[in-house]
């Protein structure tokens, strides 16, 4: 097996608008889904598959993040304070650098569920990287079968696993599920002041340093109060029938 990233930078420094009224006292990362919060979900996730660190951006309510995860050992837990001015998810990222340190690591979204297919999703992300060929490597999920999401999907996927940008075409067939390998060389020269990952993704799939891993498990967006209902009934059915 290709060695595992043991470090991890989650996004949770977002103002969770669609998520509201939770959100007006709770960061949404800290919206429980099934007796877990969406953070927990995240964390235990990377901490089953050896993810030593994770660094969590903080904005919005971020003392409560502060206060969840204080005593958090696996993976153990270091703060990017955003709180005096939101970055975005490219600025906080190259906010969090220092932390992260010169190795890839991983990068998730805190605002949905993904569960394992037949083999955990992390090592499949890590037996597919490549730090020779690749900047990115991301973990993307069939529009058709991703649960709360109702957009029109982001990518479309070659035979080997290159992606290309929905652009003006009506649909496309999958969608990013929240979770990516990055190399922090790719953000060589970034400051940090606000701005989108979109823009680094888009420069490292016209480089021809990005690609993809369809995600053979579940993933669930949790966006909205209703979404959180819906998830809920669904992981219910999954647990069932296992």
């Amino acid at each position: 097996m290709k060695k595992m990233p043991t470090t991890a930078m989650v996004l949770a420094a977002g103002l969770g608008l669609r998520m509201r009224p939770l959100t007006l006292e709770l960061p949404k990362p800290l919206v429980k889904v099934a007796g877990k919060t969406l953070l927990d979900w995240t964390l235990d996730n990377a901490a089953a598959s050896g993810v030593a660190k994770a660094v969590i951006n903080v904005h919005h309510l971020g003392d409560k993040i502060i206060a969840h995860t204080a005593h958090r050992l696996r993976p153990a837990v270091l703060i990017s304070d955003e709180t005096d001015r939101l970055l975005d998810t490219g600025g906080g990222i190259v906010k969090a650098l220092p932390f992260l340190g010169d190795a890839p690591f991983f990068v998730f979204n805190g605002d949905g569920i993904l569960t394992d297919g037949a083999t955990p999703m992390l090592r499949r992300l890590a037996e597919a990287w490549d730090p020779d060929q690749l900047d990115i490597l991301m973990l993307v999920h069939p529009r058709d079968s991703a649960h709360g999401f109702d957009g029109a999907g982001d990518f479309f996927l070659s035979g080997d696993g290159r992606l290309h940008r929905r652009g003006a075409a009506a649909s496309a067939p999958f969608v990013y599920a929240g979770a990516y390998i990055m190399h922090p060389r790719i953000l060589g020269g970034e400051a940090a002041e606000p701005f989108s990952m979109n823009r680094i993704w888009d420069q490292a799939i016209a480089a021809d340093r990005m690609s993809a891993v369809v995600h053979d498990g579940a993933w669930f967006h949790v966006g909205t109060p209703e979404a959180v209902t819906n998830t809920e009934i669904l992981l219910g059915r999954m647990a069932a029938m296992s």
